[in-house]
């Protein structure tokens, strides 16, 4: 069942400690079933841990938090080869698409070999919501800041691009990621985007944000642009608790 219109939800959150399985799913990830719109059957979930190099252990413990939660899960893996013969055709399949943290760098580097852009494009366009945190969140934006290449973050500007943003996660979790994202707009590095408080989620439809929401009391999320004197301002956006 597809979403009325394109649908991403990029969050800094989406896991929690399981009370019987390692992790399980938390409000951010149920909420994007919601916003697909599932009734009457189990939601079609497929999980890519791209970022995480298919780590098959985070794999099984993904689909044991579906299984709690009571959806139907499937993933789309990369190495050491596709583990389906049509990943399009897969993704269309899907309610849902949630993408694991990780290097964003690795995941973009693999995804542009396999094609698997497009293939998000095709399922974005098609009504899947995409959702997924912190790597997750940030591909589907221009770009935003990973520590892909070592302790000290760097700026990734080669995303997915269907928001035309950048995206900044963990803004209040990690010192340098709000210093950093916000001299990366003010230089004109990173377009204008929006960041996220760890436990906070941003709405999409097609491109345009349509509301910030929260699975922990009191985090923010915050809209960063770039000024006409070359410096960077920050607004502090509505948040409404899941």
């Amino acid at each position: 069942m597809p979403a009325e219109q394109p649908t991403i939800l990029a969050t800094s959150g989406g896991l929690k400690e399981g009370r019987h399985t390692f992790w399980e799913l938390s409000a951010l990830s149920t909420y994007a079933v919601d916003l697909a719109g599932v009734s009457g059957r189990a939601p079609k979930v497929c999980f890519l841990a791209t970022a995480l190099g298919d780590n098959e252990a985070v794999l099984a413990r993904l689909h044991d938090a579906a299984r709690v939660a009571g959806w139907q899960s499937s993933h789309v893996q990369l190495f050491p080869m596709p583990n389906v013969p049509d990943v399009r055709a897969h993704l269309l399949e899907q309610d849902v698409v949630w993408v694991m943290g990780g290097s964003v760098a690795g995941l973009l580097a693999m995804w542009q070999l396999h094609g698997v852009g497009e293939a998000m494009r095709a399922a974005w366009e098609a009504g899947v919501v995409l959702t997924g945190v912190s790597a997750g969140s940030i591909c589907w934006h221009v770009g935003g800041t990973t520590d892909s290449f070592g302790p000290d973050l760097r700026p990734v500007t080669n995303g997915l691009a269907l928001l035309p943003y950048s995206n900044g996660v963990h803004y209040d979790a990690e010192e340098q990621r709000r210093p950093l994202f916000e001299s990366l707009i003010a230089d004109g590095t990173l377009p204008s985007g929006y960041a996220t408080d760890n436990g906070v989620g941003l709405v999409y439809r097609g491109t345009e944000l349509v509301e910030a929401v929260s699975e922990i009391d009191g985090k923010g999320a915050f809209f960063v642009e770039r000024a006409a004197d070359g410096t960077a301002t920050e607004t502090r956006l509505d948040v409404r608790a899941l």
